[in-house]
């Protein structure tokens, strides 16, 4: 065995451990916050689960269920088109943080809105294009995998 063959094992493995668990919590730092947090501690937990047998229990049902939507969610042209309309909703909301128009000055449960955006500016705007392009992402690759035309006799 080489000493390249050593060190590229030796590096997937530890580099797949350091990213993984990274993602954990800078993903669960995102989850309030409209951005693709949850999909960032699910990458994080696809990582470990490489290494880890908890990781992997974690994920084999989330794994399940997520096929099961996603077969769902393309099952019909309205469910895709509404996917779609979706993410482009996530990128239009994206375009009006990063301008930040004033608001009317409001309150709800006490907590005072206005006259700028709550968290407003690029760093939100950014988060809100990667929601998009990653509901976009998933929906492309959800057809392409389980949509399958009507056949016709």
């Amino acid at each position: 065995m080489s000493v390249g063959t050593v060190l590229k094992g030796w590096f997937q493995r530890t580099g797949s451990e350091i990213l993984g668990w990274t993602l954990i919590p800078v993903g669960i730092v995102l989850m309030p916050l409209p951005g693709p947090g949850m999909i960032i501690v699910v990458a994080g937990v696809a990582l470990l689960s490489r290494n880890y047998v908890w990781a992997q229990r974690l994920l084999d049902p989330l794994e399940r269920r997520a096929v099961e939507a996603a077969r769902y969610g393309v099952a019909t042209l309205p469910r895709i088109a509404l996917g779609f309309l979706g993410g482009l909703w996530l990128a239009v909301l994206g375009v009006i943080w990063w301008i930040s128009p004033e608001i009317p000055e409001f309150e709800v449960l006490s907590v005072g809105f206005g006259p700028q955006l709550p968290a407003h500016g690029w760093a939100t705007a950014l988060g809100l294009w990667a929601s998009a392009l990653a509901a976009w992402g998933v929906l492309a690759y959800s057809v392409a995998k389980w949509r399958h035309p009507h056949e016709s006799k």
